[in-house]
């Protein structure tokens, strides 16, 4: 999706005419190609005429619930990175929205140079990485083409838990604190409730890999550290 020189395209979704007006400005002096829709309806008719590189998608929108359009985004495209834009700054609709397979949150108003950076580090995330294959157990990660693999059948990640369970692995057998996860997946960002983000993807990430995800056989909890993932 990504290549290089190339201008990423962000598709910026909000029911807000004048928040589009000054993002569209803004991004494009930071050399973005910006396309905008005011509503779930135009967003769904310019995603059907192009994917994006990035989307920024209002929580709240006059045609939609912006969790479910997520949802239903990240169902269509599960490795297009997706930014919340949201009013709402309690811990609990932060995690919803994460939940709802959301890469990152960033609370209105916002500045345009935090969101820039937000935009930069999800574009990074999302750059396929030229390595060989790697295979635990059930699991198989390719990294040039991001497919991960348990037991011969592909499975869909968000980008997010695409990029925890590389770092997991990459680090297997030692254990990972949150705050070490925090520090190499979101460096630029400043939410709060680090903890229960992170969990909350690991929860999702155990669901997709483990066989008994209450019971993990891989991606093992450290009581009060963090996490591994069992050599």
């Amino acid at each position: 999706m990504l290549a290089e020189n190339k201008i990423d395209t962000i598709l910026a979704i909000d029911d807000d005419p004048d928040i589009l007006k000054v993002l569209k400005a803004n991004l494009e002096l930071h050399k973005f190609h910006v396309i905008t829709a005011n509503s779930w309806t135009e967003g769904q008719n310019l995603l059907s005429r192009q994917t994006p590189d990035i989307i920024l998608l209002d929580l709240m929108l006059p045609d939609g619930d912006g969790v479910e359009i997520c949802r239903k985004i990240r169902k269509r495209y599960p490795a297009l990175p997706i930014i919340m834009l949201t009013a709402k700054d309690k811990i609990s609709d932060k995690v919803i929205g994460l939940e709802s397979g959301a890469d990152d949150y960033v609370v209105k108003p916002f500045e345009t140079l935090e969101l820039i950076a937000r935009i930069k580090a999800c574009l990074r995330r999302a750059k396929p990485i030229t390595q060989e294959r790697v295979s635990i157990g059930n699991i198989s990660i390719d990294y040039k083409k991001r497919v991960v693999t348990v037991k011969g059948k592909e499975i869909i990640l968000t980008p997010k838990e695409y990029d925890i369970l590389c770092l997991l692995v990459s680090n297997k057998g030692s254990v990972l604190s949150r705050e070490e996860i925090r520090n190499h997946l979101w460096k630029e960002t400043k939410i709060y409730a680090w903890s229960r983000v992170i969990d909350v993807h690991i929860q999702h990430l155990r669901q997709k890999i483990e066989k008994n995800p209450s019971e993990p056989e891989y991606i093992i909890t450290v009581s009060g550290v963090g996490y591994k993932f069992k050599e």
